[in-house]
């Protein structure tokens, strides 16, 4: 891309003038991030509030089928913008070009779309029109030999959008009636349940840590003696992992099971949960 056209990019975004955005595109070295930055620092950006106002609205877009599968957030700052129809149309198109570039989000900016200019262009192109922040967010596919996968959709708004969406894969060879039912509702549960990770050992360490110590100064307000308190302290965080694993999670369609106990009674041949993956708008 040159200079020129960087600029002509910047100005759409900015609102700022030629000369300004020119020097901040020589300034920044090319860079359209930096130079937007710049612009904001110097106060010439018209956009510089809406580019640091937050993105907590939009909509998750999901391509793809049991084979392969993707996910993509794309957000805006007003559920108004979220149901227009051309960020609706963006947003389907932008998923199938995701599935097609495996979620890598250097080669799908660089991807044409239908109407021949990149999805970089048409980006900026729509935030220019829309007069909002927008971006993509969270970005995931999966594409793994010997899994099927499977995906649910929450306060769909059309088609394969929708404001929660699940993928969960699932490590099979069988292709028959029970997998398909169970492979569903494990995607509707981890839209309910919301789990850190798939097994206790898999919970991010930090959030562990963050779960102790609130924990700890809860628990040292009660002022019980401190042999107590430990007993009491690794009870709670042994049921914070089991609630927030996925495979010892209660399984919500019958809450006296777990979700390792389905999958054990369903009794099918190297049947494991290889992945999963949850977005939610807002979160």
């Amino acid at each position: 891309m040159s200079d020129i056209e960087k600029v002509k990019k910047l100005r759409e975004v900015t609102g700022a003038g030629f000369k300004d955005c020119n020097l901040a595109v020589k300034e920044s070295g090319g860079d359209l991030d930096k130079a937007i930055e710049i612009l904001r620092v110097k106060g010439i950006s018209k956009a510089s509030k809406k580019m640091s106002r937050d993105a907590k609205e939009g909509l998750i877009a999901t391509s793809g089928g049991e084979n392969k599968i993707s996910i993509l957030e794309l957000n805006c700052e007003t559920d108004f913008v979220a149901k227009n129809d051309d960020f609706i149309s963006f947003a389907k198109e932008l998923s199938d070009l995701n599935n097609q570039n495996n979620s890598n989000l250097d080669k799908l900016n660089k991807t044409n779309m239908t109407n021949g200019k990149s999805v970089e262009d048409n980006l900026i192109s729509l935030i220019s029109k829309m007069g909002e922040k927008i971006t993509v967010g969270k970005i995931k596919t999966f594409n793994k030999l010997g899994t099927k996968n499977f995906n649910y959709l929450h306060t769909v708004v059309k088609d394969n959008l929708s404001k929660l969406s699940v993928i969960t894969s699932l490590e099979t060879s069988d292709d028959n009636e029970a997998i398909k039912i169970f492979g569903k509702q494990l995607s509707m549960h981890i839209a309910a349940s919301n789990p850190l990770a798939l097994s206790s050992d898999l919970i991010d360490k930090d959030v562990l840590q963050k779960e102790q110590d609130l924990v700890t100064k809860e628990l040292k307000n009660t002022g019980k003696p401190d042999e107590i308190i430990q007993k009491i302290s690794l009870g709670k965080m042994n049921k914070f992992k089991e609630d927030n694993a996925l495979l010892t999670q209660a399984w919500v369609m019958e809450p006296k099971k777990k979700v390792q106990d389905v999958i054990k009674d369903l009794n099918i041949s190297g049947l494991k949960i290889d992945d999963f993956y949850r977005i939610k708008i807002g979160e």
